[in-house]
C-alpha cells in the first residue's frame, strides 16, 4: 500500500486560534478523507499558523501574509497528491497561489 500523506496544522493557542485550525481540519477531512492518513492539530504560541503537507509547507501564516481559504490548501494538497482528482465547484475559482 503506497504511504498516505499527512497534514500537520499548527496554531497559536495564545491567539485562540483552535477553531480556525479545526474548520481547516475538517475542510481537508471532508474533500480528501481516507486518502488522508492524518490531519493533526499542534497548538504552540507566538503567533503561529502553518500548515505542512508531509514535510513540505503548504501555507504560514507570516510568510503567506494572513489566513488561507480552504479552497487554496485544498488545492495545494491536491496538486501534490492527487493531480488527477477534480475539487468540484472549487475548480472554478481563480485562486493565487
Amino acid at each position: 500500500m503506497e504511504k498516505r500523506p499527512t497534514v500537520t496544522i499548527k496554531y497559536c493557542s495564545q491567539c485562540n486560534w483552535l477553531l480556525r485550525a479545526a474548520w481547516m481540519a475538517q475542510e481537508l477531512l471532508n474533500s480528501f478523507s481516507t486518502d488522508l492518513a492524518s490531519v493533526t492539530l499542534m497548538p504552540g504560541t507566538g503567533g503561529i499558523y502553518e500548515i505542512t503537507l508531509d514535510d513540505h509547507i503548504l501555507w504560514e501564516r507570516k510568510r503567506d501574509g494572513g489566513f488561507p481559504d480552504a479552497a487554496q490548501i485544498k488545492q495545494r494538497v491536491r496538486d501534490i497528491c492527487f493531480p488527477e482528482r477534480s475539487l468540484g465547484h472549487i475548480e472554478g475559482k481563480k485562486i493565487d497561489k
